[in-house]
């Protein structure tokens, strides 16, 4: 625009001079050994115009002629130059789409033509880590690192290099030296960060952030959430060795970021064991309404150790109501309810989320089946629900799926890496693992119950049963003295001999038979007792002989011998667990 404006200028000017000397017309005369040349102004100026240009052109031309070599050789630089600046961006386009043939001659064309330029030395890193040979890089990041212009360049190929090699010790010098050097570079902040807080030293951590920040290489949003990042790390590992410093850096913690949910868990738990119920609650919910985590619940629910189940219901309500259109509410207090036998409560929050429940849900539920109706197989239905049920949350850093939360990631070491989110591709989460473990407690406490059920029945079968030995026995007559055996030759001759069978003894009844643990011992036979008539048994059978006129012979009346019991006699062996017949107490004596 301004060189419009200039040559319009110019022209104004060019067409004023020429009018100007239009309307002042003259004439000019030369001469000059013995020449005259006479002529007008306009044409005096446009010849003195014409020889100023061709002298001015002929000083060019003889300028040109004496400069000439210095000219060429400067074009032959220029051209080298060019090749060589041409030959470098082909090689990086070559590394960016892994052509190694490419890279290796426009490497050799660039070490031809740009011997010292840095981006040579890059360009031969570069094209030695595609071809793996991880000597060449080192060699070429040295010999950057020894030009002050690409220093920090050379250091972050040789920090490189020596993470993919597993030295971490020289990755962390290389790391510090570049940080010292130049605080603002991030790779070199992050990975002394990463390093220290590996090593467990979250202050070294926290004073290379501050002079990162010192130095205008951080927003100051990014400094607050990072450093509250550290302190809570900080404090999560003081938590059991030093509570009061743990809770200082805590609440810290909260204070720089309030939605931190590790912070504030943290510090919703020292501030609880503290007896700080009111300001833990404030900090747990405050979170909670912002990023509603299972944590946070449990945080929230056990706040003041002893709390009975109801009283811990009522806290989780309160959360609840801190974000009632969350799923994470609707779980946790579903999770309170079942644990205050508040089973239709629970029932009545999660039948919202059954049209497309996750595997949480479905734990839940077969939690609740089985606490609720001691039903084991709903309880194992909801089970392998769970197995096809949508994935729940957890924390992911670069792929990796952790239990817990950490300050840096295990893959990058990146800060302040790790997210609550659905991991994408995995079957199961830790927070699974945990509900699961929750419903094999509730289906072993049905059957742990069953079988109490089982023993209390097996009990009072066994009390019954004794009761009814008991009656037995006390109604059963007791058995007749025994009486003196009397040989048979002893008897009075002629009298008739009664052999009657000893009484068994009454088998007890038990409870549950006992287990055989070999052959059964035979039962003893009974032994005949042979035992003398009353006197004038022998005379009075004679006399009815007599009578019946039949002849005395002269013999001694035969003896009546009683036989053992018959089978169907159960006698001592009898089963224990029938009650005994009284029919079968009596003998049966053969003969009589």
């Amino acid at each position: 625009m301004i060189r419009l404006v200039l040559l319009l200028i110019l022209l104004a000017a060019a067409a004023f001079g020429v009018s100007w000397l239009a309307d002042r017309p003259g004439e000019i005369a030369v001469v000059w050994e013995g020449w005259r040349v006479e002529t007008t102004v306009p044409v005096a100026l446009a010849v003195i115009a014409v020889v100023s240009g061709v002298l001015l052109l002929l000083w060019r031309l003889l300028s040109l002629l004496v400069r000439s070599p210095k000219l060429i050789a400067a074009f032959s630089r220029r051209r080298k130059r060019e090749k060589g600046w041409q030959a470098v961006s082909r090689g990086l386009l070559a590394v960016g789409i892994g052509d190694n043939a490419a890279v290796r001659q426009a490497r050799h064309d660039a070490a031809r033509l740009l011997p010292h330029e840095p981006l040579t030395h890059l360009l031969t890193a570069q094209a030695a880590q595609l071809d793996g040979k991880p000597e060449v890089a080192i060699a070429a990041f040295r010999a950057m690192v020894d030009d002050p212009s690409t220093r920090l360049l050379g250091l972050r190929g040789l920090h490189m290099e020596a993470r993919k090699a597993g030295d971490k010790g020289a990755a962390y010098a290389i790391a510090e030296e570049a940080a010292s050097a130049a605080p603002t570079l991030g790779w070199a902040a992050d990975a002394v960060i990463e390093a220290r807080c590996a090593a467990g030293d979250y202050a070294g951590a926290r004073a290379v952030l501050e002079r990162q920040m010192a130095q205008k290489g951080i927003d100051k949003a990014q400094y607050k959430r990072r450093r509250a990042v550290l302190l809570a790390a900080e404090a999560i590992a003081l938590e059991q060795t030093d509570p009061l410093v743990a809770r200082e850096k805590a609440v810290e913690a909260v204070r720089l970021a309030p939605t931190l949910v590790p912070a504030a868990a943290c510090a919703g738990r020292l501030l609880g064991a503290a007896g700080e119920l009111r300001k833990a609650a404030k900090i747990v919910e405050t979170a909670f309404a912002a990023n509603p985590h299972p944590e946070l619940a449990d945080v929230e629910a056990y706040l003041r150790p002893g709390d009975a189940a109801q009283d811990r219901l009522k806290r989780i309500r309160t959360l609840a109501n801190r974000a009632p259109s969350q799923r994470e509410s609707a779980i946790a207090l579903a999770r309170a309810a079942i644990d205050a036998q508040e089973f239709r409560q629970a029932r009545l929050v999660l039948e919202p989320l059954l049209d497309d429940p996750s595997q949480r849900v479905c734990l839940l539920m077969a939690e609740l089946e089985a606490a609720e109706h001691a039903d084991i197989g709903k309880a194992r239905e909801w089970t392998a629900r769970a197995v096809r049920a949508n994935r729940d949350p957890a924390w992911i850093a670069d792929g990796v799926v952790s239990d817990r939360w950490a300050p840096v990631s295990p893959v990058s070491g990146r800060l302040d890496a790790f997210v609550w989110e659905v991991p994408p591709g995995v079957s199961a989460t830790p927070i699974l693992e945990h509900e699961a473990e929750r419903v094999k407690a509730a289906i072993a406490a049905v059957r742990a119950s069953e079988e109490a059920k089982v023993a209390e029945k097996k009990i009072a079968e066994q009390k019954l049963a004794e009761k009814k030995l008991a009656e037995l026995k006390a109604a059963e007559p007791k058995p007749a003295e025994a009486v003196p055996a009397v040989a048979a030759d002893s008897a009075a001759p002629g009298a008739p001999v009664v052999v009657v069978e000893a009484p068994a003894p009454v088998a007890a009844v038990a409870a549950k038979p006992p287990e055989p643990k070999g052959p059964e011992p035979k039962a003893a036979e009974p032994v005949p007792v042979i035992l003398a008539p009353p006197a004038g048994n022998g005379a009075d059978a004679r006399g009815r002989a007599r009578q019946n006129g039949k002849p005395e012979t002269g013999k001694k009346a035969d003896a009546i011998v009683a036989l053992p019991p018959l089978p169907d006699d159960p006698g001592p062996e009898a089963d224990a667990t029938e009650e005994p017949d009284p029919s079968s107490k009596s003998r049966r004596l053969m003969g009589l």
